[in-house]
């Protein structure tokens, strides 16, 4: 089993720089980063986990300079998003970044897709709540027309690109694209239709709904024995690894402190028996 680890990099925290180093050299096998471009203090949105929302959510280090600065001093890390909101994005903007990312990385990159929390934060950015979803889904069907092996057109429901050359390409034709969300039937199909698999996050339940997001899988024509899940921002224990084991899951990613140079590493000391 694989063992990643995902943390909120702030202008407080530990560097990419120094984590990244330091992930690497102790075997750990990703770095995934979450995304919020700005916290709006006027919001009515609840905090999903409960209380308020946490300090870290409105100091977030852009992901894509973060991991950029990952993959420049390290050589085998994977690195990923957990989650990029593609909704926010141009489209055409945000493909290119994934592919030179992914490009200069030497095809280490994950996209992690999200639909999103903050209704603020989504209307700043003039996204339409009640249909986040479907422009997430159209977004990334232009951004794969982007990536195609040869210049490709796209109009969808929200957004249209022409036939176009677009270089630098992600290094296997396109990324791993995994979709966090809580488990549902809408979410599954999502997955079945545009993804490599599911960033459940926690991990509860998976006993119970592996099955439900197998039978979608299947359904949709896609091979069983590609359907990729790693549980996401986990608290470890041996007997979770263990259980996660059984289900057949082949990596982790391991919630880290948002915090400074000597609690991080401290984590990372803990986490090193499970690597």
């Amino acid at each position: 089993m694989r063992i990643a680890t995902t943390i909120f990099l702030t202008d407080e925290t530990i560097t990419p720089v120094r984590l990244a180093r330091e992930l690497e050299e102790r075997g750990f096998a990703g770095l995934y980063l979450p995304e919020h471009t700005h916290i709006p203090v006027e919001r009515t949105s609840p905090y999903p986990a409960g209380g308020p929302l946490p300090r870290e959510y409105g100091r977030t280090l852009d992901p894509f300079v973060a991991l950029g600065q990952a993959a420049a001093v390290t050589e085998r890390l994977g690195l990923g998003t957990g989650i990029t909101l593609v909704a926010q994005h141009d489209p055409i903007d945000l493909a290119k970044q994934i592919a030179t990312l992914d490009h200069l990385s030497g095809g280490r990159f994950t996209l992690g897709v999200g639909y999103g929390w903050n209704k603020e934060e989504a209307a700043d950015h003039g996204v339409e709540w009640t249909s986040r979803r479907a422009l997430t889904q159209d977004r990334l069907a232009l951004m794969r027309a982007l990536w195609a092996a040869e210049p490709t057109a796209y109009k969808g429901e929200f957004g249209a690109v022409r036939a176009s050359t677009a270089y630098p390409k992600p290094v296997r034709g396109e990324p791993r694209v995994l979709i966090g969300g809580a488990a549902g039937p809408k979410l599954f199909a999502a997955i079945a239709e545009a993804a490599d698999g599911w960033l459940p996050i926690g991990g509860r339940g998976l006993t119970e709904t592996l099955p439900a997001l197998r039978a979608s899988w299947t359904a949709a024509g896609r091979d069983p024995a590609t359907l990729q899940v790693v549980p996401y921002a986990v608290i470890p224990s041996e007997g979770k690894l263990a259980h996660y084991a059984e289900l057949g899951i082949e990596e982790v990613v391991l919630q880290l402190p948002p915090a400074g140079e000597t609690e991080v590493l401290h984590a990372l000391d803990a986490y090193a028996a499970y690597v």
